[in-house]
Order: C-alpha cells, then structure tokens, then sequence
C-alpha cells in the first residue's frame, strides 16, 4: 500500500469517527472541523457557522486556478450496519464507515495532499448537503470569488462528470368532503380520489416524456414518494396529502413541466407548494447548457481527468454552474454504496482521486 493512501486512510478513520449525520444536523463548529484546522498547515482557514448545523471551511493557500468543495454531513446511519459506523474498517479492497464514499474518502485525500505538497490550492468543507438546504454555497457564491472551475466531490467512480439531473420535490394536498362511503361520489368528494387520478395521469406524463435527452440522459425520472389522508374504509376521504419529486434533464423547462403536473389536478388542489428545487448540470437554457457541459469537459481535459457518462443523481455543483462557475462532479466511490448499510470506497479509487488531485495541485 503506498504512502499516499495510507496517510489518506489514517485521514478517513479520523474524519468517519465524528458524527456528522444530517439529521440531526447536530454539527458545530469545533469536532470534524478542529480537526481539520489543525491539518492544513499554511492554509488561510475560514470557519462560519450559517446556522441549523451548517458549517463551512474555506481554506486557501496562494492563488489557485481551482477550489475543491466536499461536504462532511452524512445520511444517518441504518439498523442493518455489521459494525458502528464510526469506526472505519480497511481490508484488501475498499475501507467501510458513515460517510466513506459519500464523500469523506474525498476529503480524507485532500487533507492528505495539502501536507505533502506546496503548491497552490483552494478547499470549500461543508456541511449541509444531505439537508436540502444548501446555506454554506449559498454564502460562498454571494462572496464572488473568482475560480477558473470548481469540482465538486461526490462519488463518481474517479471519473469527472460533466452533467446531471436537477431535482424538484412538491407537496400537493387535496380537499374533499367527508360523507358515507355507500352513496355515488363525483370526482371531487374525495380528496384520495383526487390524489389517485392526478397520480395516474402524471404517470402517463412522464411515459410520455420517455424520448427526451439530454448528454446521455434520458427521460424524466419521477417518483410519487407518499400518499396520507382519509379516515376509514367506508368514509369518504375529506383530505389527502402526497408528496413527489422528479429528476428533470438539464434541458427541461422545469416551471413548465410544475404548471402541467399542477394543471392535472381536477379540481384544482388545495395546495402545489415546490418545497424543495435544484438546478441541473450544467444549468441554462439549452444552448448554455451545452456550451457550460463543454466548458467543464476542457477543465477535465487541461487537469488530465478521465471523463465519465452523466448520472441521474443531483449535486451541488449546479448551484456553482448555475451561480456562473465552470462546475463538474470528481471524486472516489460509487453512488451504489452511498447510503448504504455497511458504506464502503474502494482502495483503487481513493488512492486514484488521491494521485490526481496532488498532480492538480503541484501543477
């Protein structure tokens, strides 16, 4: 094993061993974040507390071209880990622990390189990612700092992905009026009929959405994740609640595509609330889009980054794209195991995004 990847090991098993799930969203200032204070020696180092858990590290060290952004939130863990979660477990092939692939593997290296090298460099660490409520970017972007691109760690396989799918989530309630099951209902007493209609015909929708494409993406992925309300078998519904989100492609006008889900309902819902949006990558119109995507590829190609197909899960990246920056998604892991029980990296892979970015960053 060679020397890089076993000080970026011994990083990972620091990191893995704070607890920063989100939720609770329990994360402060001091922890993971004293820790790597003490470890970027030479760095200009920033910490702001934005509140609600979300902490970010901004640390420079003279004029880089680039800024690595990684977050240190986790997913909660789940009740089928072997092992706690806290504790990393190495063996020949992959290192096992909350948070491993997605995505403290990443930060564990760049803590690694900013000790073995001198060269210039720029580290964004946050916080709230897994909170859909991304108020550490949003005060890195107000400030402006100027990059040439930002790559966003997220587990890609060690391969730099240039475009992803934005993410929209919608409460949707519906009323109707409660009465005795046995008598003919029309269409809108009951709000779980309503509910169950709209949820047929934006169904059909997105079958028919089945021939878009957008950079080797195809299609709209949408997913009804929960449906509440009525009171018993034989009562009519007076209200119903669903939720439900889709993946759009980086070309889809997505207030168009609200307007048509919402227009579904008949009669119109009492409530369509988007709580929740994120843009795609690359973010724009589609010609943007296209010239932002071949930006980004022109990055990948000047730091010598394998280039991998886009993927269907979101990131934050888009918020730098859509903010102006030239964004793309690079680091260790496959999203298959992120979130996972039992989460893993592989060796190979850590110790690859590990040699690529001590190669950026003496250049």
């Amino acid at each position: 094993m060679s020397d890089l990847l076993n000080s970026t090991l011994e990083h990972l098993r620091a990191l893995v061993a704070f607890d920063t799930r989100n939720p609770p969203r329990a994360i402060h200032v001091g922890g993971i974040f004293d820790y790597l204070r003490r470890n970027l020696p030479g760095f200009d180092v920033e910490v702001i507390d934005h509140g609600a858990g979300a902490v970010s590290l901004y640390a420079t060290r003279g004029k880089p071209n680039y800024v690595f952004n990684v977050h240190l939130d986790t997913v909660p863990d789940s009740p089928n880990w072997t092992a706690s979660p806290f504790e990393l477990r190495v063996g020949d092939e992959r290192a096992i622990g909350l948070g491993a692939c997605d995505i403290k593997g990443a930060a564990a290296a760049l803590v690694t390189v900013a000790n073995i090298t001198q060269g210039d460099a720029a580290f964004l660490f946050t916080s709230d990612e897994e909170a859909n409520d991304p108020r550490c970017i949003a005060a890195f972007l107000a400030r402006g700092i100027p990059y040439e691109a930002v790559l966003v760690a997220e587990p890609t396989r060690a391969e730099a992905v240039l475009a992803h799918r934005g993410i929209s989530s919608v409460l949707m309630r519906f009323a109707g009026t409660a009465g005795h099951a046995s008598g003919q209902q029309s269409t809108a007493d009951s709000a779980l009929h309503q509910a169950i209609r709209w949820g047929s015909q934006a169904l059909n929708h997105v079958d028919a959405c089945a021939h878009e494409r957008f950079g080797g993406l195809t299609g709209l992925r949408f997913n009804i994740g929960r449906i509440e309300g009525g009171i018993k078998a034989n009562m009519i519904a007076p209200a119903a609640e669903l939720r439900f989100g889709f993946r759009p492609l980086p070309s889809t006008d997505v207030d168009g595509l609200l307007q048509t889900f919402r227009d579904f309902a008949q009669p119109p819902s009492a409530e369509f609330s988007e709580t929740f949006r994120g843009p795609s990558l690359p973010s724009g119109a589609i010609a943007d889009a296209e010239s932002r995507r071949l930006a980004a590829r022109d990055v990948a190609d000047a730091l010598d980054l394998p280039i991998g197909n886009a993927v269907d899960f979101w990131t934050e990246a888009s918020l730098f794209s859509q903010a102006g920056y030239t964004a793309l998604v690079y680091g260790p892991g496959d999203i298959a195991q992120a979130h996972a029980a039992d989460e893993w990296v592989a060796l190979d892979q850590l110790k690859a995004y590990a040699e690529s970015v001590c190669r950026i960053i003496h250049e």
